[in-house]
């Protein structure tokens, strides 16, 4: 994060941020290259895994990040996969989480400012380790803006309500 590390990053300052990181086989040089980055700013960090190379279903990796932020267990997760899509897909499944794809970073501003993102998600193969930096760094010192985006997120609240979704663990 540029300049002051400790004053950037959004999230809760009544405590220490948790972070739940996750990936699939597609994702996982730039998920430890990310777990380094957060642990260098001595964020607090979950990895989920998957920790090869080897193949693996990406669905095993989210759901256990999405859990985490769903629960409250992790203040915020970042999804990694070779597209990013099979991710964002899973985590949305997931009451209260609102992931979001991102491939720039006017877009982690906007996930954040807009959206109140608590997921970051990344594309593996078209992420490079520069760019993912800066997007994560945006992201995390982002605040959510409120206002009229507050009703578009109690609306998803809503939603959620009526179908009754429900997490089974």
């Amino acid at each position: 994060m540029r300049g002051n590390a400790a004053t950037a990053i959004f999230f809760y300052q009544d405590h220490a941020l948790m972070i739940a990181l996750g990936c699939d086989h597609g994702g996982v040089e730039l998920k430890d290259f990310l777990v380094e980055v957060l642990r260098a700013r001595q964020i607090n960090i979950e990895d989920c895994g998957t920790h090869g190379r080897d193949s693996v279903d990406y669905p095993d990796f989210g759901r256990l990040v999405s859990l985490q932020v769903a629960h409250g267990q992790a203040d915020a997760g970042v999804l990694i996969c070779t597209s990013g899509i099979g991710m964002s897909i899973l985590a949305n499944k997931f009451p209260g989480v609102r992931a979001a794809l991102v491939h720039d970073v006017e877009s982690a501003r906007s996930s954040r400012e807009h959206n109140d993102a608590n997921i970051l998600v990344l594309s593996g193969a078209k992420t490079d380790k520069n760019l993912a930096q800066e997007i994560l760094e945006v992201w995390l010192a982002t605040p959510f803006a409120g206002g009229r985006h507050q009703r578009r997120i109690d609306k998803i609240t809503a939603v959620e309500r009526g179908l009754g979704t429900k997490i089974d663990e």
